[in-house]
């Protein structure tokens, strides 16, 4: 499948005196899951509105491949999207919502059946959506979003109202799509809950770009850390302090912040200091995370 990149340029909304997005600028790849990751009010769902059309940005610009969403034919065939899990007529069975939107594409009431099955809802069809859990509003936004199986694939916060199989799902599914060649585009105000899918990170907070960049390099710049067990706390110590590392009682351990476990085993290996146990920890994506979303003027 060839998918069309989408270009976020210079983008800026201003609510009176409140800039919601604040000359943004990045670009989402083909082939790929980028996070599109801020706490509540970063400015997330204000971005997408622009990019799909539903909001005019004060400024700037933003294009699926070179040109505008709204100037498409037929938008909904390049661009699947889903904003709002609460945005169905209560009284529409998921069946009917989809046909509703099914001439739109052009696609038929056989496609509605099946991507109600794809997403689970096989056995909810012909029940009213005011009926329906969040999760299974959720699914539904996704059924819309793929009904006519679009190249690029934009989610606001896929995961809220999920159990855990069903994010576990969501991700499989993102995962597929990346595989397929599709663009794709994931919110999120956490980090953590995207993780485990994404390739491509970008974090914006107060409407600003923070960071942008793959989520290997994200790791790079994250403090690594080893949990460490040993008879000589006081050697480790000086181990520590000689080489700049931070250390923390972790029960009957000690966690060492700034350094790898092959980092430390190397260094005590060096020194004589005898460790009973050494355990790589997983670098802190999470407070890192925090760190780039704090507010500038605490920073």
């Amino acid at each position: 499948m060839t998918s069309p990149p989408l270009v976020i340029d210079g983008l800026t909304k201003q609510f009176g005196a409140v800039k919601a997005v604040d000359d943004l600028t990045f670009t989402v790849r083909p082939g790929a899951v980028t996070g599109f990751l801020g706490p509540n009010g970063a400015g997330k769902t204000t971005t997408l509105r622009m990019l799909l059309g539903l909001t005019r940005p004060s400024a700037g610009r933003t294009l699926v491949g070179d040109r505008p969403y709204t100037s498409y034919e037929r938008p909904g065939t390049v661009v699947g999207a889903a904003l709002e899990a609460s945005s169905f007529h209560p009284g529409r069975t998921g069946l009917g919502h989809l046909e509703v939107f099914a001439p739109q594409v052009g696609v038929s009431k056989q496609r509605c059946r099946q991507v109600l099955e794809a997403v689970g809802l096989d056995q909810a069809a012909t029940k009213r959506v005011g009926g329906y859990s969040l999760g299974m509003r959720q699914r539904l936004g996704l059924a819309t979003a793929l009904l006519a199986d679009p190249p690029v694939i934009v989610l606001d916060e896929p995961t809220n109202g999920l159990d855990p199989e069903g994010i576990v799902w969501i991700r499989q599914l993102l995962r597929q799509f990346a595989a397929e060649g599709r663009t794709v585009l994931v919110s999120s105000h956490l980090l953590r809950e995207v993780e485990a899918s994404v390739d491509d990170v970008v974090v914006i907070a107060q409407g600003r770009l923070r960071h942008a960049s793959t989520l290997a390099e994200l790791r790079t710049r994250a403090t690594p850390a080893a949990y460490v067990e040993t008879p000589r706390p006081d050697a480790l110590a000086s181990l520590a302090a000689d080489r700049g590392w931070t250390l923390e009682a972790d029960g009957a351990g000690t966690v060492v912040d700034g350094a790898t476990a092959a980092e430390v085993g190397a260094a005590a290996h060096a020194t004589g200091l005898e460790l009973h146990e050494l355990v790589r920890r997983d670098v802190d994506l999470e407070a890192l995370f925090f760190e780039l979303t704090r507010p500038e003027d605490v920073r």
